[in-house]
């Protein structure tokens, strides 16, 4: 089977497909979204204009039998960064599209008219259809609908009202296990590209999917025999172990407990009310209600950290996840898991980003349009989206705009991007890779936790300045992970077990017949970032861009009361 490219255009009615370029014979996922974008979009393009372009790309080993192996990267120039852009999720449908031999799909052209459409995707090919009968419908319902007509066993990506309003707090919803819209890319605002491409929805179907073509199947096997062990041995990763038993919530205690837990607009890091929404007390709520926990977000993922939350009403609505509780919890100043839960499952109905929607609702508190800790106030602005209000256009276009529309100067953001949950003074190696990434503010770009707070790969002091060589490297191989298709919380298992790191190389070699060796990941990261930096300089981000906001500079952030004092000379050190 050869790997095909799918080029799609609704302003030309075009769908089209050929082989894929020998130049990204050896990519994926990340690796080959941002190898498409930085080859074929002119970096000084409008996000929402015609030049623009989104990719939709499974990893390299997305859709095998791999462990934890079921990500998708989908890639732009980003609406809320002006710069190259990879979000990436978990998800069966990138399963689905590399077993019926897609590599990548690109949506090119800007619609004159919002008459939208949707991809169906199948063993026969792809063709266009039209979405109209479900532009009224928001997210659960509109999944629902697809399935009713398309099947069960299908695989849909959508985009909702944010997306429309050409947000830059909009993300890509893809359905769970469940076949709810409760799965995410929801960084960058990449889902008011695809809206602008003329796109709504984008289904895959599975049904007698020829696989993924593997060229050596013993060292295949080979390496995912020692991630697998590795993965089963690690106390993060392993069965009954910490994501196994609490989730991605897990963290709420632990950062809590380091001081880096943003509240009320990152104006402290850390409170007694924060154990009301941690992982411990969200798994005792779900087991009284009947939910799923563990639970995997994918086909095949063996550590699952996922969950299916449930309302107080019983309905199963998908993850809670930690960065989502964090953001419209305590960031808000809100810490009852109920109200946080209805606030994420508005933001999946509405097709948003809830790290994003977070940081804004925070900022909009900060600013005084409501007071903190106001629920009932913090549903009604999902509201004003969902009428699309003025109001509601600020909240679909993040932070930073909300921030600048009210004349508030503590935006917690970094290349307009929200900040995800853990304050950059008080853990300083993830400050680095929020203010040097070519993401923006990304903690999935370069996980500095592993190290500073959970002691995975070393122990180094989270207060310590000195952490631009931490962040470069983990900078660097995170690129890689995000191109293989594995789950970046493999890393916590290869970074202490080599063997589990070799496997992973072993899988990529049986997959494209290829004799890469753990000695070649840091070149290949370091290729991938480069393409990025240089996109983003072209595209006018310039190294002073490379900080994190002034006030956090300035400002203490109790109960460490730290400021963020790494040097300027420290921070260029990450890419020199």
């Amino acid at each position: 089977m050869t790997d095909k490219l799918l080029r799609v255009s609704v302003e030309k009615d075009s769908v089209s497909e050929r082989d894929l370029p020998e130049s990204y014979r050896d990519l994926g996922g990340r690796g080959l979204t941002s190898m498409i974008v930085t080859d074929e979009v002119p970096p000084k393009a409008h996000s929402l204009g015609p030049n623009n372009k989104l990719v939709l790309a499974p990893g390299i080993l997305t859709g095998t039998s791999a462990p934890t192996s079921g990500r998708l990267s989908v890639g732009a120039k980003s609406p809320l960064t002006g710069g190259v852009k990879e979000s990436n999720v978990g998800t069966s449908f990138g399963q689905t599209l590399h077993r019926l031999g897609y590599r990548a799909i690109v949506f090119e052209d800007k619609i004159k008219e919002k008459d939208f459409k949707y991809l169906k995707i199948d063993k026969d090919g792809a063709k266009l259809g039209d979405a109209s009968k479900w532009n009224d419908m928001e997210l659960y319902e509109a999944f629902e609908a697809i399935h009713n007509e398309f099947g069960e066993d299908v695989d849909v990506c959508g985009v909702g009202v944010a997306a429309e309003l050409g947000g830059g707090n909009s993300g890509l919803a893809f359905d769970d296990l469940e076949n709810k819209p409760s799965r995410y890319a929801g960084r960058g605002g990449l889902g008011s590209v695809l809206a602008t491409r003329g796109i709504k929805f984008i289904i895959v179907d599975s049904q007698d999917a020829p696989g993924v073509e593997i060229e050596d199947e013993d060292e295949f096997q080979r390496g995912k025999e020692k991630l697998a062990n590795a993965l089963g041995e690690h106390d993060v990763t392993k069965p009954g172990g910490s994501l196994n038993a609490y989730g991605t919530d897990v963290l709420i205690n632990i950062i809590n407990e380091a001081g880096g837990l943003p509240h009320y607009n990152f104006s402290k890091g850390a409170s007694e009310m924060a154990k009301k929404v941690s992982g411990e007390r969200k798994a005792e709520i779900i087991e009284e209600r009947g939910g799923d926990r563990p639970h995997p977000c994918s086909p095949g993922c063996v550590i699952q950290c996922s969950e299916n939350w449930v309302q107080e009403d019983g309905e199963k609505v998908g993850a809670l996840e930690y960065e989502s509780v964090w953001a419209l919890g305590p960031n808000c100043g809100i810490f009852d898991l109920d109200t946080i839960g209805e606030l994420n499952k508005r933001c999946n109905d509405l097709g948003l980003d809830t790290i994003e929607t977070g940081d804004t609702i925070a900022v909009l508190m900060d600013a005084g349009l409501l007071e903190f800790s106001d629920k009932q106030g913090a549903l009604e602005l999902m509201d004003e989206v969902e009428q699309k209000t003025a109001l509601g256009r600020i909240v679909a276009n993040g932070t930073q705009y909300a921030a600048n529309a009210f004349g508030l100067n503590r935006a917690p953001t970094v290349k307009g991007q929200g900040m995800p949950a853990y304050d950059p003074r008080a853990i300083k190696g993830i400050g680095v890779t929020y203010a040097t990434s070519p993401m923006g503010a990304d903690h999935t770009a370069g996980y500095a936790i592993a190290p500073e707070i959970l002691k995975v790969g070393g122990k180094p002091d989270p207060q310590d300045t000195k952490k631009g060589e931490l962040s470069r490297n983990l900078q660097s191989s995170t690129a890689v992970i995000d191109s293989t298709g594995h789950c970046l919380f493999i890393a916590f298992a290869v970074l202490d077990i080599p063997e589990g790191l070799e496997g992973v190389v072993e899988e990529v070699n049986g997959v494209l017949g290829a004799d890469l060796s753990v000695g070649d990941i840091d070149e290949i990261g370091s290729t991938i970032l480069e393409a990025e930096r240089e996109f983003n300089q072209k595209a006018g981000i310039s190294k002073q861009e490379d900080r994190v906001p002034e006030f956090m500079e300035e400002e203490k952030v109790p109960p460490t009361n730290e400021v963020f004092d790494v040097p300027t000379e420290e921070l260029e050190k990450v890419f020199k």
